[in-house]
């Protein structure tokens, strides 16, 4: 008996391994050419704007209806999707000094909505989610929990280095 499982499952092994697909040759014929090598930007000069980031410009209070800590710098925007966007900050500020920042400039109280690593979130204005792929609100995230060193600054050479604290910003999408 045992040396019917053990041939029935030497069989089964060669058996899967001779059907299995072989591998093709990388890159296939047809498909499209590797992209080109990303080049180093030469010190002194500002780095490219990141593709598929078009609108990299820093915004303003007013363009987000959201207050921006002031001493907090622009790092990017991306796609929400559904006519929205995120605008990411640094800031060198404490975490707990940025959620009380945001408590009394929003009046409101806000929720941490998780204790590991640190993230506080506010949620300002109503959700549809029909035409909004998230909440309109700030979110606070620590990046210094577990021993991390930060969030790492995007622009080659800019001060500081790394960002303690994270503010994301999502707008409500424009009235249309």
């Amino acid at each position: 008996m045992k040396r019917n499982v053990l041939l029935y499952t030497a069989s089964t092994v060669l058996a899967t391994a001779a059907l299995a697909q072989t591998p093709q040759p990388f890159p296939r014929p047809g498909a499209p050419p590797a992209p080109a090598p990303v080049q180093p930007v030469p010190p002194g000069e500002p780095p490219p704007p990141a593709a598929g980031l078009p609108d990299q410009s820093a915004p303003t209070d007013a363009s987000l209806g959201f207050p921006i800590y002031p001493a907090a710098q622009f790092l990017a925007s991306y796609d929400a999707g559904r006519a929205q966007r995120y605008y990411i900050f640094g800031s060198t500020a404490a975490y707990a000094d940025l959620v009380t920042y945001y408590r009394g400039v929003l009046r409101a109280r806000g929720n941490e909505v998780f204790e590991q690593p640190p993230t506080h979130m506010f949620e300002i204005g109503r959700f549809r989610d029909e035409t909004m792929a998230f909440p309109p609100g700030v979110t606070i995230k620590d990046w210094t929990w577990g021993g991390s060193g930060g969030y790492p600054n995007p622009r080659q050479g800019g001060q500081p280095a790394r960002f303690p604290t994270i503010i994301m910003i999502v707008p409500a999408p424009p009235a249309g």
